[in-house]
């Protein structure tokens, strides 16, 4: 495929992709005592026995080159009033966390006032182009009653459900 034709289809696919209502997920892991984070938008449950979940990091992240198979990831699925926090987090640098409401639970950064919670073990770490899969076993869960953030059309929103037919 020539260099144009696999741009145009690359710009297809992305302006495609836009329209697919995604979730906003914090990915979180402490590197020591310092405390790691990155906004994804490609995060799935993967499997419900044994529970586990699916999310890619970018191979440039930050995030991804502190973290090995067996590492313990934190999994913040923001909620539909933390939109700064989604923009926050998708930065580069390393004070992600200043000025964030957190706390360290069972040894991972969660973000106080996600709508889900979820901690997991790294199970492995797969190449998928310029992303690699992470597998997380599910250790613990936790979730509130609120609206998630979701990212569709290169803007936050929530997700509403449509009343009954």
């Amino acid at each position: 495929m020539s260099g144009s034709t696999s741009d145009t289809l690359a710009g297809e696919f992305r302006n495609a992709m836009a329209h697919v209502c995604s979730p906003v997920v914090v990915v979180t892991a402490f590197d020591g005592d310092r405390p790691h984070g990155t906004t994804v938008s490609a995060f799935m449950s993967l499997s419900m026995t044994p529970p586990m979940v699916a999310v890619a990091l970018d191979q440039k992240s930050d995030l991804l080159t502190i973290l090995d198979e067996g590492k313990r990831i934190g999994i913040n699925v923001l909620a539909a009033d933390q939109p700064d926090l989604a923009s926050q987090f998708a930065k580069k640098g390393l004070n992600k966390f200043d000025q964030v409401d957190w706390d360290a639970e069972r040894g991972l950064p969660r973000i106080s006032g996600s709508s889900i919670w979820i901690e997991c073990s790294l199970a492995q770490v797969v190449a998928g182009g310029d992303h690699s899969i992470l597998l997380g076993s599910v250790e613990q869960v936790g979730h509130t009653v609120s609206e998630p953030l979701t990212y569709h059309a290169r803007a936050f929103g929530t997700h509403r459900s449509l009343p009954p037919i």
